[in-house]
């Protein structure tokens, strides 16, 4: 499966190493990461501007999403209405990237009416989608049923 983290969910992976952690590390070990050109930009901005991560550090963690990731650059925002500038262009690097999921804390991405087909989940979200598969039942039939069913 194709799978999306938006930039919280990768700042929270590196700079406190607990559940978004282990979702990362979820999805590399099982599945497909998919990440936005603007997300490695605005990961790489926030670990040292805000964060302040020494720049070793920084260079380090940007090197490893590019190495373990499928890093897609759409050319436009995507058209979603009542959603932030920003959090269209997360949008559009999920539809550009063909995923299945995308994982996020943001409140207006979760908030809003994706593109068909999309699913929008926390964390949690994702943790339960991909542990609650029926035995023997594909994780992208899980989550296409769960999409149909709402």
């Amino acid at each position: 499966m194709r799978i999306l983290l938006d930039t919280n969910v990768l700042v929270a992976a590196f700079a406190t190493r607990g559940f978004c952690l282990d979702i990362l590390q979820l999805v590399l070990a099982e599945h497909r990461l998919v990440v936005g050109e603007t997300i490695v930009e605005e990961l790489e901005r926030i670990l040292g501007e805000k964060l302040l991560l020494p720049a070793t550090r920084v260079r380090e963690v940007v090197g490893f999403v590019r190495d373990h990731a499928d890093i897609v650059t759409p050319v436009a925002p995507a058209t979603w209405p009542d959603t932030d500038p920003a959090d269209r262009w997360i949008a559009a690097a999920a539809i550009v990237g063909a995923v299945d999921v995308l994982v996020t804390g943001d409140r207006d991405l979760l908030d809003a009416r994706p593109a068909a087909g999309l699913r929008i989940v926390t964390p949690r979200g994702l943790w339960e989608l991909l542990r609650a598969a029926q035995p023997g039942e594909p994780v992208e039939e899980r989550v296409k049923r769960q999409a149909r069913n709402g």
